[in-house]
């Protein structure tokens, strides 16, 4: 037990604190997050839900120490105190396709004062498809498109779907060891790529994956039934063969897929750019001029990133409001004194 008050924060502690406040007081609820950067997402997620009668405040666990990540928030500091004043919003990780195979699964699909992204992770939404030729816009102030990055990352998860159906296997039957995240990450890669090359790093890609998974049903003879019933079974949670990508490992999507691919876009449309401005400047200090405006005016491609909203209209984004908004429901639903 704690020595100070707020060691021992809980969900009746905030309920009292806000009785405190008077009738006509807005009601807190406190919602913890993992890390730094989770602070923005969540915010987006729940502040739509604020109203006269109760509002958010998202903050980490490192209000109480230091402590960060998943594990702490739920089974450390929050999980016992948790409750209609205090909700943990965490990554779904593999533990929502999971279901409830493992301790923390369990907790993350069954706790109704957790709430989850549905997606692996913040950055998969992060990197919704239909919303970075957007971010590509913001980086480089240039509107033309140059790269389907939906039909790209349709591509792409179609490519490694089956894989991933393994990857899942392998946790749900508690032997990931044979088959881990870090394993399947190393097949998925796309290597060096560039624009011109895109169609061949995918049939590389494609390659890479088919051995994979004739590796693992020669290693798996009797698995075909269970792996067919998991796949109907990822299918009805959401996980399609084109939306694969928002599944997979949220940080190894972000730095190894669609950072280097936007990076290679982004360059080339800031080429563009330039040599537009070369071409129509009337004289060299005009040219000078205009290029250093346009340079100060570009972004970088992570903070855009970082930044990105266009999940807004994304499945697992809409799952989650939903679950939020049913949450509400019942205070919603209280008669005023």
């Amino acid at each position: 037990m704690g020595r100070r008050l707020r060691d021992n924060l809980s969900s009746a502690y905030i309920d009292a604190a806000n009785r405190l406040n008077g009738k006509g007081a807005r009601r807190k609820i406190i919602a913890y997050v993992e890390a730094y950067d989770d602070i923005f997402f969540w915010r987006t997620v729940l502040s739509g839900f604020e109203n006269e009668e109760h509002y958010f405040e998202v903050i980490l666990p490192s209000r109480l120490n230091l402590t960060k990540g998943k594990r702490s928030v739920l089974m450390n500091l929050v999980s016992q105190n948790m409750g209609e004043n205090m909700i943990a919003c965490v990554d779904a990780d593999y533990d929502y396709l999971l279901r409830n195979t493992t301790p923390l699964s369990a907790e993350v699909n069954e706790n109704p004062y957790v709430f989850h992204t549905y997606a692996y992770a913040i950055e998969n939404l992060q990197c919704y498809a239909p919303s970075l030729h957007d971010v590509t816009v913001a980086v480089t102030l240039n509107d033309h498109s140059i790269f389907n990055f939906e039909e790209f990352l349709k591509q792409y998860s179609e490519s490694i779907y089956p894989l991933f159906i393994w990857s899942i296997w392998h946790y749900r039957h508690r032997i990931h060891r044979k088959f881990t995240i870090s394993d399947f990450n190393r097949v998925v890669e796309i290597g060096n790529f560039s624009l011109r090359g895109a169609v061949e790093s995918l049939y590389r890609l494609r390659h890479k994956v088919q051995m994979r998974v004739r590796q693992l049903q020669r290693e798996n003879p009797n698995a075909k039934e269970s792996y067919l019933k998991l796949k109907d079974d990822l299918r009805a949670l959401g996980v399609t063969p084109s939306t694969t990508y928002l599944y997979i490992q949220g940080h190894h999507l972000f730095d190894n897929i669609i950072v280097p691919v936007m990076k290679r876009v982004c360059d080339r449309l800031v080429r563009e750019r330039e040599d537009e401005i070369n071409r129509n400047a009337v004289h060299d200090t005009q040219r000078r001029n205009e290029l250093s405006s346009y340079s100060h005016s570009t972004e970088a491609i992570v903070p855009m990133l970082r930044r990105n909203v266009g999940y807004v209209n994304s499945e697992p984004f809409k799952r989650l409001k939903e679950d939020v908004g049913e949450f509400l429901k019942p205070k919603l639903q209280q008669p005023i004194d």
